[in-house]
Order: structure tokens, then sequence, then C-alpha cells
């Protein structure tokens, strides 16, 4: 009887720790840090023609600060900063691109109800204003105008307050080249679009709480 007690006991233990770190997990917090690394791709339209950079360029940083309204839905403040290069059959040059957007963030996972209580699914999207700055003697050719970012994050609780996360991010840009003559005095000069990959942490500034 005694043996059975004991494993009553624990049985109960065990099922109360679950549900204590369900009922954490769950919890959204209102306010996060968020950094994180990675790689882009610029679109290739996006430079004059006969000039195209590397599919794959290093580094991409992205900081932000996210605020949730509910469990569901928020907003996040977030700046970007990418380099990209030139391919080895494009003339020679290095950008940095970085950029500033305010978007809208959607957590589904109230509703979808089938994942891991560690996993959780974000979307976020909205407008923001994009910088291009050719390094060297290109400097002339920089440019400045709107954009569309819209992207897909997927976060995995370490504990109540810190999470590693991936995001896949499209920045659309809203511009379009000016005419250059001859067509390589434009080199350095960037309209397009990007795609990024990054991988972070995700840091809870307000303690673990409900946002409702």
């Amino acid at each position: 009887m005694r043996q059975y007690l004991k494993h009553y006991i624990f049985f109960v233990i065990v099922f109360s720790a679950m549900l204590n770190s369900y009922a954490q997990f769950k919890d959204t917090s209102k306010w996060k840090a968020l950094f994180a690394v990675g790689f882009n791709y610029p679109t290739t339209d996006g430079f004059v023609d006969g000039t195209y950079a590397q599919s794959i360029n290093f580094p991409t940083v992205n900081l932000g600060v996210q605020h949730m309204f509910k469990r569901s839905y928020g907003v996040k403040l977030d700046y970007g900063f990418n380099r990209f290069k030139n391919d080895g059959g494009s003339p020679e040059f290095k950008i940095n691109y970085s950029r500033i957007n305010a978007q809208f963030v959607f957590d589904p996972n109230e509703y979808i109800g089938f994942l891991p209580m560690r996993l959780r699914t974000i979307f976020h999207a909205g407008p923001g204003f994009s910088f291009v700055k050719p390094l060297g003697n290109l400097g002339d050719n920089k440019q400045s105008y709107l954009n569309l970012l819209g992207g897909l994050e997927i976060h995995y609780a370490i504990n109540e307050k810190v999470s590693v996360y991936v995001d896949t991010a499209y920045i659309y840009g809203l511009t379009s080249l000016d005419d250059y003559n001859p067509v390589l005095s434009g080199l350095g000069a960037f309209n397009g679009s990007v795609f990024n990959v990054t991988v972070g942490l995700a840091v809870s500034l307000s303690g673990c709480q409900y946002c409702d």
C-alpha cells in the first residue's frame, strides 16, 4: 500500500509540474527584445544591367522590440542591417543595406492547438524605409525608399523568459532605379527586394505574464 502511495504522490508531482510548465509557456510576454543574425539574398532585378550580387551574403543583423496587446497580436519595431557584394561575373561592388520597419505581429497558436507547448509560430508584416549605401567610390549612387516586409518566425522556448527562433522575411522595395547612361555608372545602386534568413534570441523584458 505504501508503495502505491509513493507512486501516486510521484505521479501528482510530475503532473502538476507539467501543468505549471504548460501554463508558463502559454503566457505571452508583453515586451520582448529580439536579436538575430543570418544571411541575405538580394534580387537580381534590383541592380543595373550586367551587375548582380552573390546568392548568399553575410551578415544580416536584426534588432527589434515587440509589444503584445493580447496573446495573439501586437506590434514590433525593428532595425535590420545587410551587407552584400558582387558575384564573380559582375563588376566589383559592396553595399550596405539597412532598413527600419513598424510591423503588426500575429501569433496563431491559440487557434492551431496541435503544436508542442514550447513551439510557437509568429507572422509579422508592415511598412518601412530602406537605406542603400554603396561602399568605396560608389557613394553617389546611394538610395532611400519605402518598403514592405512580411515574414514568419518559429520560436522554441528554452524557458519562460527566453526563446530561440528562426525568422524568414521578404523585404519588397517600393521604388525603381534611376536611368544611368552608361548603365555601369549606376554600379552599386540597388532598389530591389531582399530575402533574409536569421537565427536569434527573444528575451522577455516584462516577465512572463498574460496580456489580457
